[in-house]
């Protein structure tokens, strides 16, 4: 899986994920819309869909946050997995962010409902917390793939994060170390694993450090732009080539809309003005490395 989100990266020319965190406070109608949810989570994958259409051609990713659908019930995971097979069938690459785990069987029911006919994602975000009992359902599912929670982008992550181990390593050291493992068998043409590594841009000194130990983890970079993170930081841990991971905006997308820079744009048209500014902003710090 890894390989063709390499492969996408390379035809748009833009390490973008766009995170449809789809709040219905984020709709441009919400004032007009009932509280009730069907309307809100109909309302809501109308909204998606459009933003998929319009960016499609430039974006080669989104990652579908799934608590925003969770928070609407029944119809809010409908429209999680509507808005899961909108973004298929344009030809995207497909994250879940829900971050799963758990113990060996209740995890490979995880992986049955993310990978299987339920929701048919790509790619899914997962604690290794529970270790390697709980990882190895997801790596089971062939031609897809997952990515580990290492230096997640939050300012309290370090409260156990940053813990030194009796090892001198931190926490996220050793989960580090247990996500190149986990990927040792699924390193592709690309020199990836399907096993990533969730690292924030809000991070930059411990991305670059990252990047030494795991040459072959692909990471997926939240925090840029709404939680503070600049290009500079997103691209820290990509490889010498300009490789090596996918920098999420969410917000920044989504919402661009209510921005002054794009005001009197369709919510789609500004999304995918701002996504053509981001392309630009990652692109620029690249070449500033």
């Amino acid at each position: 899986m890894i390989d063709r989100l390499c492969e996408r990266i390379k035809e748009t020319g833009n390490p973008t994920v766009v995170g449809l965190d789809t709040a219905a406070s984020y709709l441009p109608r919400r004032a007009e819309l009932s509280d009730d949810f069907e309307s809100l989570a109909s309302a809501v994958t109308d909204f998606n869909r459009a933003i998929i259409e319009r960016i499609r051609e430039i974006v080669p990713a989104v990652k579908v946050q799934i608590a925003y659908y969770e928070a609407m019930g029944v119809a809010g995971m409908r429209a999680f997995a509507d808005t899961c097979e909108a973004a298929r069938d344009a030809g995207m690459i497909v994250i879940a962010d829900a971050k799963r785990n758990d113990i060996g069987a209740t995890a490979g029911q995880y992986a049955e409902a993310f990978f299987g006919k339920a929701f048919y994602c790509d790619m899914l975000t997962v604690n290794g917390y529970l270790g390697t009992d709980g990882i190895a359902p997801f790596l089971a599912k062939k031609d897809k793939g997952i990515f580990v929670l290492v230096k997640t982008s939050n300012p309290s992550g370090g409260e156990l994060q940053d813990m030194k181990l009796e090892n001198g390593l931190t926490v996220y050291e050793r989960m580090a170390q247990l996500t190149d493992e986990w990927g040792r068998d699924s390193i592709g043409k690309s020199g990836y694993s399907d096993v990533g590594a969730v690292v924030g841009a809000t991070y930059p000194k411990q991305a670059v450090a990252l990047r030494a130990m795991l040459p072959h983890t692909f990471f997926l970079v939240p925090g840029y732009g709404a939680q503070g993170g600049g290009a500079d930081g997103a691209v820290a841990g990509f490889d010498e080539k300009g490789g090596g991971g996918i920098v999420n905006s969410s917000r920044g997308i989504i919402c661009a809309y209510k921005q002054e820079k794009y005001k009197g744009m369709k919510f789609d048209e500004a999304a995918y003005a701002a996504c053509v500014d981001m392309r630009e902003d990652l692109v620029a710090a690249l070449a500033r490395r």
